[in-house]
């Protein structure tokens, strides 16, 4: 039997005993109650620390994941500044070769005069 069971058990006996059981048994009912919630409360602080730690695990997983997509993506950036570089200084060459042939070119596109100028 649990707290509340026994309550009612022994309210019922005092209530056969005398008038004082059905006080008895109320403040026995209440005591119950007030000692479930004191129990709920300290199962709730015990499992804290485990809550804690399983919200720290995904916390570390998402970093984790977040740092090796930052890798792969400057690793992908790098590679296309390269090629980037290379085809700047490809058309450079192509374009002085051009000029010392008498050929006119066409005029370039303004992000490529801005990307000669500033390298970004």
């Amino acid at each position: 039997m649990n707290v509340g069971e026994w309550a009612a058990v022994i309210g019922a006996a005092g209530s056969v005993l005398g008038g004082g059981g059905l006080f008895v048994s109320r403040a026995t009912v209440r005591a119950a109650q007030a000692t479930a919630r004191a129990n709920e409360a300290a199962a709730a602080i015990q499992a804290a620390p485990q809550v804690k730690a399983q919200e720290f695990a995904v916390l570390q997983a998402t970093v984790q994941r977040v740092d090796e997509e930052n890798g792969q993506l400057r690793g992908s950036l790098s590679r296309v500044e390269a090629v980037v570089r290379a085809f700047a200084w490809s058309t450079d060459r192509w374009l002085r070769q051009m000029h010392r042939e008498g050929i006119e070119p066409e005029p370039a596109h303004p992000l490529v005069d801005e990307y000669n100028r500033t390298g970004v």
